[in-house]
């Protein structure tokens, strides 16, 4: 659910008020997690958008991963998320696409 708040008459969403970034988990298996862990792709891919991310791995062993995200336009975000780019950046850390799940604060 997006929520929309009026400032200086601007619809802003509940992410970009005030210069405070919205928060998302988000979890999805990969090929190799040391690789994944190690690999600048996610700051190059995300940095442009302002995102920042804090990586996590699975203490079972798993190759499933996760990630606390902050995100300053989520719209652009999920725009962006579906470009040849950023393909190629999922792949190029071995990402499960298929497996990503993203969960919203709240």
């Amino acid at each position: 659910m997006l929520i929309a708040l009026i400032h200086d008459g601007a619809q802003l969403s509940l992410g970009e008020r005030e210069g405070t970034m919205a928060t998302y988990l988000a979890f999805h298996e990969v090929d190799d997690v040391d690789r994944w862990l190690s690999s600048p792709k996610r700051k190059e891919v995300f940095g442009p958008l302002g995102i920042t991310t804090r990586t996590f791995q699975d203490p079972q062993g798993s190759k499933r991963v996760g990630m606390i995200v902050e995100i300053p336009d989520f719209a652009a975000f999920q725009e962006f998320m579906q470009t040849e780019p950023a393909a190629e950046a999922m792949e190029h850390d071995g990402v499960h696409p298929d497996t990503l799940v993203i969960l919203a604060e709240g």
